[in-house]
């Protein structure tokens, strides 16, 4: 995840602006400035681009990057333990030291990218307004289990019970892989809020998972605009929920799987060992929500669900997903027809059977039409997804488990 390569996979998956991710840790800030030069709008560019990047004709394009970075904020309140993880953006490197300079007096910055402190998260906000005006701060991954606002372990019930009277300065909350816009619409009190979605990249072959759309002035300030006003925001290109690692209950470690319904049967313990199970991001909607599934806000953006253009392909040629042989499909297609997302969302399903096979032409089909089947992921444990044959969750039968 060396900036040169972020550049690159940005253009393979048609990213045109990509967070930097990690800017509060030393090392990577000074390595940050060293490769990036303002474009005088509150984006980067790459100084150097890759000599022979490897990035086709077809899918070259300008890539600008932001500054992002996410803060881990442990603490205690209202007699309880709170663990929430936030986005933090800014528009130049000043405001970045400085925002770092604040931060270092309360933790070790130098021990993780994702820096961990014993610092109530209205804190948190109340150091980036006082660092940028331009600065922003997003709740992230709102509702995974263990660190974020809405978190069934550790978050809260609401915005306003976490960040008090800052509560208007949050304009836009991180929905996470195991949700997506249409789960975070059953909430009125999110109406108000716009509803992002962003890669936790790990490798440069991750990027793009979720994204989110803009039709706005490629400049920091649209952006945030944009982000605060939903104007020239279009909506997020989504995981499915279902796949996300922590959408339903369960215990991995029994491998069961609960529905919220299974997991108030049994008392919110696991029906193998007795342990208390991790409560997923489905359970802990259904409980904040005011409204049926399926009620839609006026005006809420629209989004699209994909599954990633290599698992598709596996699917299709009956090969694992890091195998050479999705690989060189993968190579072709973008070679002949583009970006993954062009792919993914616009090309016509004959050019990608002329490039490919009908198969794959009809797996993307069924993908856009949300025709997919899956098994919920679950207490740290990804969903199962498939476009051609059904997948069975493993169930809870009384105090036995079936296939």
């Amino acid at each position: 995840m060396i900036p040169e390569a972020i550049w690159k996979w940005a253009q393979l998956k048609g990213i045109s602006i990509v967070g930097t991710g990690d800017y509060t840790h030393p090392k990577w800030f000074r390595e940050l400035n060293d490769k990036l030069e303002p474009l005088g709008n509150g984006l980067f560019r790459l100084k150097k681009p890759y000599c022979g990047n490897g990035v086709p004709e077809s899918c070259k394009a300008e890539v600008s990057f932001m500054l992002t970075t996410e803060i881990s904020c442990i603490y205690s309140k209202n007699k309880r333990t709170r663990k929430v993880h936030c986005i933090v953006l800014m528009p130049d490197f000043a405001s970045a030291a400085k925002f770092s300079i604040s931060l270092a007096k309360i933790g070790n910055l130098n021990s993780d990218g994702r820096p961990i402190l014993g610092l109530d998260a209205k804190e948190l906000l109340k150091i980036v307004l006082d660092t940028s005006p331009e600065a922003m701060l997003i709740p992230a991954h709102a509702w995974t289990p263990h660190f974020s606002v809405f978190g069934a372990a550790s978050g809260f019930d609401s915005l306003e019970e976490c960040f008090e009277e800052l509560t208007p300065n949050v304009h836009a909350i991180e929905t996470g892989l195991s949700s997506d816009p249409a789960m975070n619409w059953r909430l009125s009190q999110l109406d108000g809020i716009t509803l992002i979605s962003n890669s936790d990249a790990h490798s440069p072959a991750k990027m793009g998972r979720e994204a989110n759309i803009f039709d706005t002035d490629m400049t920091y300030s649209a952006i945030l605009e944009a982000l605060k006003t939903r104007k020239g925001f279009e909506g997020t290109i989504e995981f499915f929920p279902e796949e996300g690692k922590y959408h339903y209950d369960g215990h991995m470690a029994c491998k069961v799987s609960l529905t919220p319904q299974e997991t108030r049967q049994h008392d919110f313990l696991c029906p193998m060992c007795g342990k208390k199970v991790t409560v997923g991001v489905m359970h802990r909607v259904e409980l904040l929500a005011d409204r049926e599934d399926g009620a839609k806000p006026p005006g809420a953006p629209p989004f699209k669900s994909i599954i990633p253009l290599p698992e598709i392909i596996s699917e299709t040629i009956q090969v694992g997903v890091n195998s050479k042989a999705v690989d060189a499909v993968y190579q072709k297609l973008l070679a002949e027809l583009g970006s993954e997302f062009s792919i993914l969302l616009d090309k016509p399903l004959p050019d990608i059977e002329a490039s490919s096979t009908a198969r794959l032409s009809e797996a993307v089909g069924l993908v856009r039409a949300g025709k997919v089947h899956i098994a919920p992921g679950y207490d740290g444990e990804y969903g199962k997804i498939k476009i051609f044959e059904e997948i069975e969750r493993r169930q809870v039968k009384g105090q036995t488990l079936m296939f």
